[in-house]
């Protein structure tokens, strides 16, 4: 028999697709997070076939993709001196290092980029966005988030806001998102502004949905990071959804119930989330205020 497709409270008479394969979920009760079980179906659809792929999005973490693979070709290096050599044994460690840098940097460009993009294009999917919706993504880099949240709302807005880091991801220029909201099609419903998470240039109420990934944790001191949350929910509008992607995102749980969020939802993500360390995960945060 087939399941039939749940609905979305926040949208009547609105069939929401099946949730997305994450590796665990919770429910977030009364202070605790009580598992769930996972239906194990797939949001995936016809938008993951080829995910922001005509835009370039860069890698994030600035300089350390380069790093490691700065620390592989090293790597190898020692490999080659030490057969050169007749050192064997570390020309063996040398050859395992390699494999397991190349390895981790592939890992992490992999969810940096294509992964990245399918895991959001799975939230983004589950939240059957009706195409009018005002969006706003905070932290929004070079745009893979943005964009294809601006795909989901031909009627709609597409806002993003950054404060242009290089060390948060390689080329982050408010110029290069533009240029790929005009690549993508998008330019239309883009706007790309200069702003801070924890000073949102919008009044009160301003979004239906407020997306963000892994921008939040770079905000290093605790209160200034609760502030940010505070205007993640401020912006939005009653009934108003948030998800947002970001290391230990759960921690975020007890700021944003305090700031007036219901319905909290944390989910561990899977695999494509490793960024190079095999057992790695972010988590995903949903809310509505």
């Amino acid at each position: 028999m087939t399941e039939l497709p749940r609905r979305d409270p926040g949208l009547p008479g609105h069939p929401r697709p099946l949730a997305p394969t994450f590796s665990s979920s919770f429910v977030v009760g009364s202070g605790k997070l009580t598992p769930v079980t996972s239906t194990g179906h797939s949001a995936v659809g016809h938008h993951l076939a080829a995910p922001g792929s005509r835009g370039k999005y860069g890698v994030d973490g600035g300089v350390i993709p380069f790093l490691v693979y700065g620390a592989a070709l090293a790597a190898l290096t020692l490999t080659f001196v030490q057969q050169r050599y007749r050192r064997r044994r570390l020309a063996t460690l040398g050859g395992l290092a390699a494999v397991a840098i190349s390895g981790s940097a592939g890992s992490y460009f992999y969810s940096t980029g294509r992964g990245k993009r399918s895991i959001w294009t799975e939230i983004l999917d589950v939240l059957a966005l009706r195409g009018t919706e005002q969006v706003l993504d905070i932290g929004c880099g070079r745009g893979a988030v943005l964009m294809l949240a601006a795909r989901r709302v031909p009627e709609g807005k597409a806002v993003g806001v950054d404060v242009w880091r290089l060390r948060d991801q390689s080329g982050n220029n408010r110029a290069m998102t533009e240029r790929n909201a005009v690549v993508e099609g998008v330019s239309d419903r883009v706007e790309v502004l200069d702003g801070d998470a924890r000073e949102l240039p919008f009044p009160d109420g301003s979004f239906d949905l407020v997306v963000s990934n892994l921008a939040l944790h770079n905000i290093r001191d605790t209160d200034e990071r609760t502030v940010a949350l505070r205007e993640a929910v401020r912006v939005l509008r009653p009934g108003g959804r948030l998800r947002i992607v970001d290391l230990n995102a759960r921690s975020y749980v007890q700021p944003l119930r305090d700031a007036g969020c219901r319905d909290l939802e944390v989910h561990r993500l899977d695999w494509r989330t490793w960024c190079g360390v095999p057992g790695h995960h972010l988590d995903l945060v949903e809310a509505r205020v």
